[in-house]
């Protein structure tokens, strides 16, 4: 798959991403970049502006460009045996992959364990992904399960407080509870939390809305979200 940008490929190059071929822009002068590839002795070819744009379909690239191996998904049993666990954000269907790329960055920055996605109608891990998380998505690990509810079922047995988010909740978002493992929910950007998954939910939260605007990018929810869930 190809990747771009600055952060997403010297984050890979870090996590020993195999790197297939990387190449910059005729004109690159970043001088540590440069450094950077240099002290990982990591080839590369100058190309053409032009040409990158065309391999990256315009994207912003920054003059880098990589191709590299495919982003895999983890299994949640090797994430639970290998490391503690206790802090996790499921999301139920999230389709914009620069929602789900600006939720890895939020939650590597936030100390989160997971990210458990749906193996349908989930954004995959692209280019996209890598570029709005800016090479978060080297440090999160990304589970993709069957079944979201029967995953539920089963973090409940580990002990896990399963959070969920609704407009219409009974409780606060800085009432989540303290002191316990938590997975946080957050739903579709366009229609939420599917209602089987937010039954299963152990207690529903809201963000007040105090303005006209009655919702929030699900990005940033997520944001306000993760950051309380880790308060002690």
């Amino acid at each position: 798959m190809v990747i771009y940008g600055k952060n997403p490929i010297r984050e890979a190059i870090y996590k020993k991403r195999r790197i297939y071929k990387l190449y910059l822009d005729q004109k690159f002068n970043d001088r540590k970049y440069l450094d950077f590839l240099k002290e990982f002795n990591i080839h590369f070819d100058y190309l053409p502006k032009d040409k990158l744009n065309e391999i990256t379909s315009n994207a912003l690239h920054q003059g880098v460009v990589a191709e590299v191996e495919d982003y895999k998904y983890f299994e949640f049993e090797d994430i639970y045996k290998e490391t503690k666990v206790n802090r996790l954000v499921i999301l139920d269907e999230i389709t914009d992959p620069h929602n789900l790329g600006a939720i890895l960055r939020t939650a590597e920055a936030a100390g989160i364990d997971a990210i458990i996605v749906s193996k349908r109608q989930q954004a995959p891990l692209n280019a996209t992904v890598a570029k709005v998380s800016s090479g978060a998505i080297e440090h999160v690990p990304v589970v993709a399960v069957s079944n979201i509810n029967n995953f539920l079922l089963k973090i409940k047995k580990l002990g896990f407080l399963v959070v969920g988010t609704d407009g219409n909740a009974p409780y606060d978002y800085h009432e989540i509870p303290r002191g316990q493992n938590i997975a946080v929910i957050l739903g579709n950007e366009g229609s939420g939390i599917r209602p089987l998954v937010k039954s299963n939910c152990d207690i529903l939260v809201k963000i007040p809305m105090y303005g006209k605007i009655n919702s929030l990018n699900v990005s940033v929810a997520g944001a306000l979200l993760m950051y309380e869930m880790i308060k002690e």
